[in-house]
């Protein structure tokens, strides 16, 4: 069926009002991991090259520039707003302990400990789990009168991923380790990455978290950076998509497994790789009109960041893609709405039923 421009809006204004719908928050905080797709301002404060604290980024965000990777709200936003909770803040700028939640995801970063440092210094997802570790140890535990109240408080909170792009992105820019040997089939770089994110989940279960949604890898291929920077014969550089798909067709096993192996655990597939191809190929049906182009003006001939201070397309809501690598709101509003209540994205169960348990 095809959505009019004016579902967008609807999606916007609903997800902006929820809070005040239900009051009491459906759960008690929400955490987030990941890379730039959810980094709402980690990396402000770090020495590297990928930064977002600048317009055109946040045209359409309430509080601006904040370090986010778009226009408007992330998948997390928006999740939050769902929930009841305030944004969770960037972990690196706190400035006083909270208990609804952090955000430790850091743009460029990933599984593997050397993705992402040929920018500079980010956070990767080892480290991220460390400083949740620091956080329920210097500000968790002091807000609690017993152990039990504090692993209830974490059984109940939900943790939010979306990690890997940058890992895969670092093959193509030859920057990745797997470049240094041609011996890696991409069902051996799917089963290591594989293999390292299951075991990162296991250190943060065996720290109290019950609750965990991971986000696929997008379609990669589909970006303007990726598209527009090698030989294709239709909208998308399919090799790309199809060394992307070895490791998200591990995760559904891998996710399943964790929740029978781990007491208690409640693993959750966010098949974004699905919405964000069928939107790609048929961008009415979203209320889209460009799926190929970066809105903002971007270095490299649209296919890298925003150039700061130059003025973006019009609609974002038309554009797909607001930079060479990352969506716009319009996006991730269709992602987390179809996370939340939908069938198809979050399986097997929807946020509306994890919350519920």
């Amino acid at each position: 069926m095809r959505r009019s421009s004016g579902s967008h809006v609807f999606l916007l204004i609903f997800f902006r009002f929820l809070p005040l719908m239900h009051g009491v928050p459906l759960a008690p905080a929400l955490y987030v991991f990941g890379d730039s797709l959810l980094d709402s301002g980690n990396n402000n404060l770090l020495p590297t090259l990928a930064k977002a604290h600048f317009p055109p980024y946040g045209r359409d965000f309430a509080k601006g520039s904040t370090g986010r990777f778009t226009n408007g709200r992330t998948v997390a936003d928006f999740i939050a707003e769902f929930l009841g909770l305030p944004y969770s803040p960037p972990f690196l700028s706190r400035r006083n302990t909270t208990v609804t939640g952090l955000n430790y995801a850091s743009g460029s970063c990933g599984i593997l400990p050397e993705t992402g440092s040929s920018l500079g210094k980010c956070l990767n997802l080892g480290e991220q789990i460390s400083l949740f570790q620091l956080t329920i140890a210097s500000d968790l535990k002091k807000h609690f009168d017993s152990s039990s109240k504090l692993s209830e408080y974490l059984s109940k909170s939900i943790f939010l991923f979306s990690v890997g792009s940058n890992d895969y992105l670092n093959i193509y820019s030859g920057n990745s380790i797997f470049n240094s040997s041609k011996k890696n089939t991409p069902q051996q770089i799917a089963t290591f990455l594989s293999d390292k994110l299951s075991a990162h989940f296991e250190t943060l279960y065996n720290l109290g978290a019950r609750k965990i949604v991971m986000f696929e890898i997008g379609p990669i291929g589909c970006t303007p950076a990726v598209a527009k920077t090698h030989q294709k014969t239709g909208p998308c550089l399919e090799e790309s998509n199809q060394l992307v798909s070895y490791f998200n067709n591990k995760l559904p096993t891998m996710l399943g497994n964790l929740t029978f192996s781990l007491p208690g655990s409640t693993f959750i597939l966010a098949r974004c790789n699905w919405l964000g191809n069928d939107a790609v190929m048929n961008p009415s049906k979203y209320g889209l009109e460009d799926t190929s182009n970066a809105c903002c003006l971007t270095w490299q001939n649209g296919t890298s960041a925003c150039i700061p201070w130059v003025a973006p397309c019009l609609n974002s809501n038309k554009n797909y893609f607001w930079d060479g690598y990352h969506p716009t709101e319009a996006v991730y509003s269709e992602i987390a709405s179809g996370c939340i209540k939908g069938n198809t994205v979050c399986v097997p169960l929807n946020l509306q039923q994890l919350v519920q348990m």
